[in-house]
């Protein structure tokens, strides 16, 4: 017996002689980190406070209803085919993909609509439809869009930005691309029509952004949806979530959930390990935080001095909106509503001013605009036989504002709101049919994700708050510590995120070089 053990408690103590990494946060930016440091040669430590893995992309089940609580829309799926591959798997055996078509249909309250396509024939259609004279307009908008995409994302987003000179480099570029127009302003020129104003600005919403003040280089999002397409992974988000885990669990890694850290520890002036919230203390070599890059600095970092990220610093950041989700299941609807997609954007009777209500002023307006989701279109398993799942999802202020929004309070107002808005425009009937509910505000956002603010995005991504403005993939504040996920570099949304990793995998050395020191 023990001759047949002797190769397995080799390979145990070989593993645990491995220099040790400790990733806070289960998210999609930590789980892709895990992935990447377990390639490195790291024995990897995955540490959350909640039950299963994947943040912001886990889901809850109510009576038979799976509830997808985060992100829906994959785009880029190649950043996950290669974060598999570097870690010698093949991501389309391990999560189901399926392409949409179209990708969403966007609803005017003068009864228009535009269905967004990856075809550009039928988009050209769609924009002739709605405004022929802003057919020329759209084939610019295509190659602005192209062209920010290539140094948006396949340049500045795949490499670190920690480096001043790194961004003194690519100021001329800024310059000729004018990355100091808004999305919206750059749309404006292109487009006459405001509805098509609004279809080609309204993007950076997905990621936390003021469209009338984030800068033009986001309308790259117009490309990804061209050339790669919107997908949904069967089973939700949290599919591909726990996909990922399983590779961390391949690779010898281990994810340990309902567990919270509550300080990183620091030994000569480096990340030395995480002490958790029971007292708990986990060493380890190197220390990646894919909490929000606000706790990070203001909460897990407490007892040290801080150069950059101080609490006044983070207090001065603009923060991206709060957001009310209602995640609701009806019953015996799945032919109901024929003409209801996957995704479908309700625009309200207002675009600038409400979004200058919910990011400047701070205010909870009576009118609202609504992302609906319904994945039992693609995904019949999100609902028992015969039934629908659907979250509606309104940007509303984040808590940081002088005089925030009392959700304990207002919730049952608002919730009522949204379900009349939904009843009178897309879902007649639907308080008939209720058979599931849950409601997040920005205070679950808060307490359930430990976001500033209960903001649902981090930092808002302006100008002045990306690229070497964000915080960066390699802490300046303390030697060994590293972050990953929306609130750093590139940014929030899943391709962001997961590029993140990729970032922090060119930053982090090998663990054979951690091994020497």
């Amino acid at each position: 017996m023990l001759t047949r053990l002797d190769p397995e408690m080799k390979h145990a103590a070989e593993a645990a002689m491995r220099p040790h990494a400790i990733v806070i946060g289960a998210g999609l930016g930590g789980l892709a980190s895990a992935m990447r440091l377990g390639a490195k040669g790291y024995r990897v430590t995955v540490l959350d406070r909640l039950e299963g893995p994947g943040g912001r992309g886990s889901s809850i089940w109510r009576n038979g209803h799976r509830f997808d609580l985060g992100p829906t829309i994959v785009t880029v799926p190649q950043v996950f085919r290669e974060l598999w591959a570097a870690c010698g798997r093949e991501f389309d055996k391990d999560v189901d993909l399926r392409a949409l078509d179209p990708f969403y249909e966007i609803r005017w309250p003068d009864g228009s609509r535009f269905t967004a396509r990856q075809d550009t024939d039928a988009m050209r259609a769609e924009v002739a439809r709605l405004s022929p004279r802003d057919s020329a307009g759209y084939e610019r908008f295509l190659g602005d869009s192209e062209a920010r995409y290539e140094f948006g994302f396949e340049d500045l987003g795949r490499r670190s930005m920690h480096k001043l000179w790194d961004l003194v480099k690519v100021l001329p570029k800024f310059g000729m691309l004018r990355a100091d127009r808004s999305v919206y302003a750059h749309a404006a020129k292109r487009f006459k029509d405001e509805r098509l104003r609004m279809a080609f600005s309204f993007h950076p919403l997905f990621i936390g952004g003021d469209p009338f003040k984030v800068t033009s280089m986001y309308i790259l999002v117009s490309h990804l949806e061209k050339e790669f397409g919107v997908h949904y992974a069967m089973g939700g988000v949290e599919a591909i979530a726990k996909a990922m885990a399983d590779v961390v669990a391949d690779q010898g890694g281990l994810v340990r959930q309902s567990a919270e850290v509550d300080e990183i520890l620091v030994k000569n002036g480096r990340a030395a390990g995480v002490k958790l919230s029971g007292g708990e203390i986990i060493p380890a070599d190197v220390v990646v935080s894919n909490s929000d890059a606000g706790h990070t600095y203001n909460h897990l970092l407490r007892n040290i001095k801080k150069r950059r990220w101080t609490g006044a610093k983070l207090k001065r950041s603009r923060w991206s909106m709060g957001l009310f989700v209602w995640y609701f299941g009806t019953k015996g609807t799945r032919d109901k509503w024929p003409d209801l997609g996957h995704h479908t954007v309700l625009n309200g009777p207002r675009y600038q001013g409400l979004v200058k209500d919910i990011f400047l002023n701070g205010k909870l307006s009576e009118d609202m605009s609504l992302y609906v989701h319904r994945p039992t279109v693609t995904d019949p398993s999100a609902a028992p036989e015969g039934d629908d799942t659907f979250y509606a999802l309104s940007p509303v202020p984040h808590l940081g504002h002088d005089d925030p929004v009392d959700w304990s309070k207002m919730y049952k107002k608002y919730l009522a709101n949204v379900q009349n808005v939904l009843e009178e425009n897309l879902l007649p009937g639907l308080s008939e049919h209720l058979s599931a509910s849950e409601v997040f505000t920005p205070d679950t956002f808060r307490d359930r994700y430990l976001s500033p603010h209960g903001t649902g995005f981090s930092l808002e991504p302006r100008i002045f708050q990306s690229a070497w403005f964000r915080p960066h993939n390699v802490s300046e504040e303390l030697d060994g510590l590293y972050l990953t996920g929306a609130g750093t570099h590139p940014g929030a949304g899943l391709p962001g995120v997961i590029s993140s990793a990729e970032v922090l995998g060119q930053l982090v050395p090998d663990a054979e070089t951690v091994a020497r020191r």
